[in-house]
């Protein structure tokens, strides 16, 4: 039994906050809790960018009972005027006597202001409450708001031999129906879900989320150097989700007009024959795209993670063993000569789901 403590009020906060992954955009998932007298009379999370703090809805809650109260938000109140009023001075408005505060907010526009605001106005500020479990809810936003380019996650479904198909391209299924049910659970909390066209000419997928409940569809993105993409294709022709085409400079400007008139937008990312990841994902970036879910075939996957764009990966293996010369590999490129070189993995987590296994965990060259 958990001892009840501060620790204790801000777990219920992150488990709130971690619940609204997927549906705040570029903003961050925060939980708010607010306690008075040993009782809980406010809860509050961020559910929708533009709308209502997780503070405010914890507050509107508590009503008159904020005043002397103790508030534990897990990301630092924001102290200036966005889309919303500032949490900060609505706290203090409230009179609540205590904030606890998981961890600091990197945004330059809060950055610590947010905190020294409550101090400033005599409220014991504590910071730093389950501060690891908070920085790793927000990983997303963290990334994003630092370098204006999405955090990437790869994800990959193969057998123990690293194969995401037989050498004929049959790849229904390797995975089992737990695995695939996480894979669309990260679909919708991901603004963005990245292919290759090989991908596309193979499969003809939707890359929308399909769930026991309705889930967000991440916006589709292909990365397609030549527009080779058929202008038939269920990306461009279902209207599930916004799609965007990554290119060059050299690609076909008619065929390019062709699938913006289908509603699909066309990124030219380069002048040479292969996409320049690094401008790809700062245009990607300018699109507010946050986050991406990484779902490529070898080669884009390797490309992505051998260039160091690749924040987090999700393995799932099945206990199936394929071979095959010609059989696709989950992961491909040139590779290193020497094993002090190779991509490691930090922070692992392994879980079971049947017969299938997820390895969890964040790239690191060696």
């Amino acid at each position: 039994m958990e001892v009840m403590n501060d620790a204790f009020y801000m777990r219920l906060a992150l488990q709130m906050a971690e619940r609204a992954l997927g549906q705040t955009g570029i903003n961050p998932v925060v939980g708010c809790v607010v306690v008075k007298d040993g009782r809980i009379v406010g809860l509050g999370t961020h559910l929708q960018r533009g709308t209502g703090h997780a503070e405010v809805h914890a507050l509107n809650m508590a009503g008159a009972e904020a005043a002397g109260s103790t508030a534990y938000v897990t990301l630092e109140p924001c102290s200036h005027y966005g889309k919303t009023p500032p949490c900060s001075e609505r706290l203090v408005r409230e009179g609540v006597a205590r904030v606890v505060v998981a961890c600091t907010d990197p945004n330059p526009q809060v950055a610590g202001k947010g905190i020294a605001l409550l101090r400033s106005h005599g409220i014991e500020v504590e910071v730093g409450v389950l501060e690891a479990e908070a920085l790793k809810l927000n990983e997303k936003f963290f990334k994003f708001i630092m370098t204006k380019q999405p955090f990437v996650t790869l994800k990959t479904a193969s057998t123990l031999d690293g194969k995401v198909a037989s050498k004929t391209g049959d790849s229904k299924w390797i995975s089992n129906e737990a695995a695939r049910e996480i894979v669309h659970t990260l679909r919708h909390q991901h603004q963005g879900i990245m292919v290759g066209i090989g991908t596309v000419l193979a499969d003809d997928p939707s890359l929308t989320t399909r769930l026991p409940v309705p889930g967000l569809h991440p916006t589709r993105i292909v990365v397609d150097s030549q527009l080779r993409i058929p202008l038939d294709a269920k990306l461009l022709v279902d209207g599930a989700a916004p799609t965007v085409i990554v290119t060059t400079d050299l690609a076909d400007a008619e065929k390019a007009k062709a699938i913006e008139a289908l509603g699909a937008k066309v990124l030219r990312c380069g002048s040479s024959e292969r996409v320049d990841l690094d401008l790809a994902m700062t245009q990607l970036g300018e699109l507010e795209i946050g986050s991406i879910l990484l779902e490529g075939g070898g080669v884009l996957n390797g490309s992505m993670l051998e260039a160091g764009f690749v924040d987090k990966v999700v393995l799932f293996f099945a206990p199936k063993i394929i071979g095959g010369l010609a059989s696709p590999g989950n992961i491909v490129f040139e590779g290193f000569e020497r094993m002090s070189d190779a991509i490691t993995l930090d922070e692992i987590t392994v879980e079971q789901l049947g017969d299938n296994v997820c390895i969890t965990g964040y790239p690191k060259r060696g």
